[in-house]
């Protein structure tokens, strides 16, 4: 499992240029499924089970927040702007790299107060002596991602884009193991553009038509010290049941079905009240006449900063959780 999400998280792939990461799924889910296609937008489907009963759509983002070039001043430094949800008071000092390996460092200009920290003041440094030598490596409209090495400490992973490549790594270790044989049809969705406006799940869920939804994604926790939010979820101590947060509120079926499933398995799990922040149910649930639609979240840490971090034990119970939710039958959709 750690080794499956080192490599995705490795792998370049902000919100819009998930072509690199969305190949290196493909490669890892190669031969675990009935049926694999790429939709108009770029949602990788894989889907498992049978098409003559109730479906269940269970989605994860792989796209990761990020940077794009937007001006090249006479020195060669980058101006830049964010491609999701960035955290500014975290940037300076970041490592970035872009598609063509190409590294740099951002950093700032002079200001008075901190509050005056936003993107018109900060720049990427990649080492260019003026703009012609940066224009050899970089164009406008260029994207980029932190650059951090993945790093373990006891159960804690570290690293860049846990958000949600942690996702992506659940939904590819049920596939693997998940008997052939299902009692309803699962479409594993691997989503785009999730960090800029849940985009991708929302034509993947219409064109499907799944009688229910499930994203897996990573939630905020509430145990550093003082923590923005207060939230009664912690690191190590279980995936969590999203009951609501900004995008949706839970239907009660399928949060009842998930705690149910849980408690039966003996699988450690945490109740989720997230007061900002979204995933890709909240697009799944409007979808045509609606979509009964809950979230399997994995707690994290450092949530959209250059180095994220989990925990090895809630990454192998959320396997855990997901493969048991899946092998069950759902009610009649």
């Amino acid at each position: 499992m750690k080794e499956l999400l080192a490599r995705l998280a490795g792998a370049f792939g902000p919100s819009g240029s998930e072509d690199t990461v969305r190949s290196l799924i493909k490669k890892e889910i190669e031969g675990l499924s009935e049926e694999v296609f790429e939709d108009n937008l770029g949602n990788l489907v894989a889907f498992k089970g049978s098409h003559e009963t109730t479906k269940i759509m269970v989605a994860a983002h792989m796209d990761e927040i990020g940077f794009m070039v937007i001006f090249i001043d006479d020195n060669g430094f980058l101006r830049f702007t964010n491609i999701g949800g960035v955290l500014k008071n975290s940037l300076v000092g970041s490592s970035v790299v872009f598609q063509n390996g190409t590294v740099g460092v951002i950093a700032q200009e002079k200001i008075k107060d901190r509050k005056e920290l936003d993107y018109n003041k900060m720049f990427i440094d990649i080492g260019a002596r003026n703009k012609e030598e940066a224009q050899e490596k970089i164009k406008i409209g260029d994207t980029a991602v932190f650059s951090s090495a993945i790093n373990q400490e006891g159960t804690r992973l570290m690293g860049k884009s846990m958000d949600n490549r942690v996702g992506c790594a659940l939904l590819i270790e049920a596939m693997r193991r998940l008997p052939a044989s299902l009692p309803q049809g699962v479409n594993f969705v691997f989503t785009v553009q999730e960090e800029v406006g849940l985009r991708g799940a929302r034509p993947a869920s219409y064109s499907l038509k799944p009688h229910y939804g499930l994203a897996v994604d990573v939630t905020r926790v509430g145990d550093t010290p003082e923590p923005e939010y207060k939230m009664d979820v912690s690191l190590g101590k279980g995936p969590a049941v999203k009951v609501k947060d900004s995008s949706i509120i839970c239907h009660p079926k399928v949060i009842e079905l998930m705690v149910k499933t849980a408690e039966k398995n003996n699988i450690p799990f945490q109740m989720e009240v997230l007061e900002r922040g979204g995933t890709d149910a909240g697009a799944i649930h409007l979808s045509r006449e609606g979509i009964p639609s809950g979230v399997l979240s994995i707690p994290c840490r450092y949530i959209h900063t250059a180095t994220e971090m989990v925990d090895l034990n809630d990454l192998e119970n959320g396997v855990m959780f997901l493969v048991e939710l899946l092998k069950d039958k759902w009610p009649s959709g």
